[in-house]
């Protein structure tokens, strides 16, 4: 399996539009954080999970020439916000994208890409293929794929996912014990740690490595970062070993 960072920030990215703050400022690539998305390929299989503001962008980076599937956590617009340039592997590839997604996230794309899903819709729009999930596991195309549950905020709530032994959990804020119980065993944990100060959505720094300690994975990654989180540098030395900040374009193989 190989995995690629395609994005690690915030919904705001970093740097942040006209922050002049020592992160926003440094000259470490490391610290240039796009929309958080990931890339694996499996077994053949190319899935994209999440698909923000930055998609063309990261598409480019990394060369990536096909997808055949794009999994979403949640419809927050840092998440869903680049599914207009799914057209052009529409026109590479000559078929639709298939976007797998909850029911609940479906309903946001089709107000928010409403173009897409006209009877009688302008020639070039991106074509999508909406399937639904819940709370169960799936096959794409032979990858088998564990959604896991989390809450974001309130009663709103995302999904993770497992692959193997590759688990990935973004803008999560609590976990239940009971879905906890299908990352244990991950060898790769990766999971959303804002900054260190408490969040009303999403897990900080502290959180993020109690849930880390408590699974125990060979290596974890702390994706989804904002500028408040400091420098790549210097919370780097202050993490525990086995733990590390994810950054944009790191690529791993498991």
């Amino acid at each position: 399996m190989k995995i690629i960072f395609l994005g690690t920030g915030t919904s705001q990215g970093v740097p942040v539009i006209a922050c002049q703050c020592h992160v926003c400022k440094s000259l470490n690539p490391r610290d240039h954080r796009l929309r958080s998305s990931i890339y694996i390929e499996t077994g053949g299989i190319k899935i994209v999970v999440d698909c923000g503001p930055d998609f063309r962008q990261q598409m480019l980076r990394e060369r990536i020439t096909s997808i055949d599937a794009l999994l979403v956590t949640h419809g927050h617009k840092d998440h869903i916000g680049g599914l207009d340039d799914v057209r052009a592997f529409n026109y590479i590839n000559r078929r639709p994208a298939d976007v797998y997604t909850t029911k609940e996230v479906q309903r946001v794309i089709k107000r928010e890409f409403f173009y897409a899903f006209q009877k009688d819709p302008y020639p070039g729009v991106p074509e999508i293929n909406l399937h639904s999930f819940g709370n169960k596991a799936i096959e794409i195309q032979g990858v088998h794929v564990t959604p896991i549950k989390a809450i974001h905020y309130n009663h709103k709530y995302v999904f993770g996912f497992r692959i193997g032994d590759f688990s990935y959990i973004t803008d999560a804020k609590f976990i239940t014990e009971k879905e906890k119980k299908k990352i244990m065993g991950s060898k790769i944990l990766v999971l959303n740690a804002l900054r260190k100060e408490p969040h009303y959505s999403h897990f900080n720094l502290e959180e993020a490595l109690a849930i880390m300690n408590e699974i125990r994975p060979d290596t974890g990654y702390l994706p989804h970062l904002s500028l408040q989180i400091g420098r790549y540098e210097d919370i780097t030395r202050e993490l525990p070993p086995g733990v590390r900040m994810a950054y944009d374009g790191l690529s791993i193989d498991l």
